[in-house]
């Protein structure tokens, strides 16, 4: 269905693998209008396409692509689009996020998204070349690593899976390039489709709302983005691994399957070290001017280099310093498609079991020769590879542990330790995709690792603060931006602030006990928030672009209505609870004392209540029509 609004292609494919069938999907402006695009248009075709209760590897879950309206356009940062389904480890909403080429090139195809059906009988790829699109036998690329398959698939931009997503290991990802749909298993979805790959080009244009308006703007907030400190200095020479050593030092950085936040071997797997040692250059995705990527060499071989996740989960939470080790295995996995965070979180937890005489499995904490192995029998299901491929949840549930394994609604928790900072914990426990840091809101750079810092156990701060966080990054996402362009939220000046131990600590304080301040906020109507901030020209450029009404108001009521629809769909499915393990709740973090425990039974009440849901989490009738979401019929829910 063609839209009136520029920037978007305006058709979405529909294609059904049981029955090679090729056609479009019907989607309405007004849709477009609610939910921009990526995660929450794909949310809303989940909502309306899927009955509750699927096997979400059977043939009747969808497996949606999904660009945003500034993919492809030129601002900063907008190579990025989504991968939606009903999650094989989760039961939840499952999406993933990535940058790269694919979404790019799929839009210059003419396609804004894929919607994915049924199962194909055998090995099938997509090839999508403008309005030409054919099911094509893959037969010959199934056991392929994901370099192999994406070489084979030829010129265009393309996303695989590997040996994880063919045998179905629960968090299998997609790769695209060198970039990589990580967490809740869409890799799974599609090898339960025997989908082996897709690969799209085309020389369509996308079109602007205010092409000289749009292009001019890109300049300058280019160049503000050159001239901050987190986005012009700190994340191109250190990329996201700059996080490791301040986490250590801060008690944040999860250690020893989280039993502790400090490491004494941090300084090995730094950002700094990883400079030092085996950075060669830079990379970035195609509109980058930030370039965190890295880039390093493996067996003469020039490689990507490890994000932050990595380097923390089998790093520190392994007791493993060896950053050399780090790099081989984040290849490794790559190659056979597998989600590098919920590997470090289950071969820590698996540590512990072992440890602790519950599962003797062979893996311990600071014991690296056996990992490449493990890797590979993850894998291919090979012996305790088979039980590892099912994630933390499923090896608590047969093993035992439940009190100290690190997920919540069965995603492992990502490279944060929930205990040091109240609301980031806020933020894993009520995501919907489960223990993420991303959708959780990323308190943790308002609480440790950011220049401006709120008190990180102060939690009644934290409902408000968790809130505004949550429903600006997913529109932030839905729009098409990555979300490090939001670091300009922070004024530069401020990160002159930590030298300056008074000032620092003023500000501090301001801000943890100001949070009334974001409650009125979050309760101000959109249309009284008309304007677009300088420092978050995300509402401004979408505006540009497209020619929506867009504002700051209407922006964050976009990331407030689709976390709402993501939140309802997990309600349908029977998933209620917002909980982390006891471990976090009960047991303090150590080094550290009783204020350390996450009060999450002190915060949900105000949350959910800030959010205008009842007690139990579940969005009330008039919320639903304050969000244009009254299409919701609450008494189907899975109670």
């Amino acid at each position: 269905m063609a839209s009136k609004y520029k920037g978007y292609a305006g058709k979405i494919l529909d294609i059904d693998l049981t029955t090679s069938s090729i056609g479009e999907y019907p989607l309405s402006d007004s849709d477009r209008e609610k939910f921009l695009g990526g995660r929450f248009i794909s949310t809303k075709i989940l909502w309306d396409e899927l009955e509750p209760n699927i096997d979400p590897l059977s043939p009747n879950n969808l497996m949606i692509v999904m660009t945003s309206p500034l993919t492809g356009t030129g601002a900063p940062s907008t190579s990025r689009y989504d991968i939606s389904s009903k999650s094989p480890l989760t039961g939840a909403i499952g999406h993933s996020n990535s940058g790269g080429g694919f979404g790019i090139s799929l839009k210059r195809a003419g396609w804004d998204g894929i919607v994915i059906r049924g199962k194909a009988e055998k090995p099938v790829y997509l090839e999508i070349e403008e309005d030409n699109v054919r099911i094509k036998p893959a037969e010959h690329m199934w056991g392929m690593n994901t370099e192999e398959a994406q070489e084979a698939l030829g010129k265009g931009g393309k996303m695989v899976i590997g040996p994880g997503g063919e045998n179905l290991v629960k968090y299998a990802v997609i790769v695209s390039g060198e970039r990589v749909h990580g967490r809740t298993g869409m890799g799974t979805v599609m090898g339960s489709k025997n989908l082996k790959g897709i690969v799209a080009k085309g020389k369509k244009k996308i079109e602007l709302d205010q092409t000289d308006k749009f292009r001019s703007g890109v300049k300058k907030w280019v160049k503000m983005l050159q001239d901050h400190p987190a986005t012009g200095d700190l994340s191109p020479r250190l990329g996201t691994a700059q996080f490791v050593n301040i986490l250590s030092k801060k008690n944040a950085l999860p250690t020893r399957n989280f039993s502790r936040g400090s490491f004494e071997g941090a300084h090995k797997i730094s950002g700094e070290a990883l400079v030092d040692e085996f950075l060669i250059k830079n990379s970035g995705c195609p509109s980058c001017p930030i370039k965190c990527g890295r880039v390093v060499e493996l067996d003469g071989k020039q490689i990507k280099g490890p994000e932050f996740e990595i380097l923390c989960l089998m790093g520190s939470n392994l007791e493993i310093d060896d950053l050399g080790a780090i790099i081989r295995w984040n290849y490794e996995l790559d190659l056979l498609g597998i989600d590098t965070i919920t590997v470090g979180n289950v071969l820590g937890f698996a540590a512990e079991l072992n440890e602790k005489g519950m599962w003797d499995s062979g893996i311990e904490f600071g014991k690296k020769d056996n990992i490449s192995d493990l890797i590979k029998d993850i894998a291919y299901r090979q012996g305790i590879g088979d039980d590892l491929g099912e994630g933390v949840r499923f090896l608590s549930e047969k093993y035992g542990g439940k009190e100290f394994a690190a997920h919540s609604k069965g995603l492992e928790i990502a490279g944060y330790e929930p205990r040091a900072a109240a609301g980031h914990a806020l933020g894993y426990a009520t995501a919907n995709r489960g223990a993420c840091h991303l959708d959780g809101g990323y308190m943790i750079y308002f609480e440790i690792n950011g220049p401006m810092t709120l008190d990180p156990q102060h939690y009644k701060s934290k409902p408000s603060w968790t809130i505004l966080d949550q429903n600006l990054m997913a529109a932030i996402s839905a729009g098409g931006n990555c979300l490090f362009t939001a670091w300009t939220f922070v004024p530069g000046f401020a990160y002159k602030l930590p030298g300056m131990k008074l000032v620092s600590t003023l500000v501090s304080k301001m801000l943890t006990y100001t949070w009334f301040m974001i409650t009125l906020l979050l309760k101000t109507p959109p249309i009284l928030l008309s304007i677009h901030l300088p420092i978050l020209p995300h509402s401004k450029f979408i505006k540009l672009a497209t020619g929506m009404k867009m504002s700051l108001g209407r922006f964050l009521r976009v990331g407030e209505r689709g976390f709402a629809l993501e939140k309802l769909f997990n309600l349908r499915e029977g998933i209620y609870k917002d909980t982390l393990a006891k471990r976090f709740t009960d047991v303090p973090l150590e080094p550290g004392n009783e204020k350390s425990k996450v009060p999450l039974n002190q915060m949900l009440p105000k949350y959910y209540k800030l959010r205008g849901w009842d007690e139990n989490g579940v969005p009330t009738q008039k919320t639903l029509k304050k969000l244009g979401l009254d299409f919701v019929d609450l008494s189907r829910l899975n109670r």
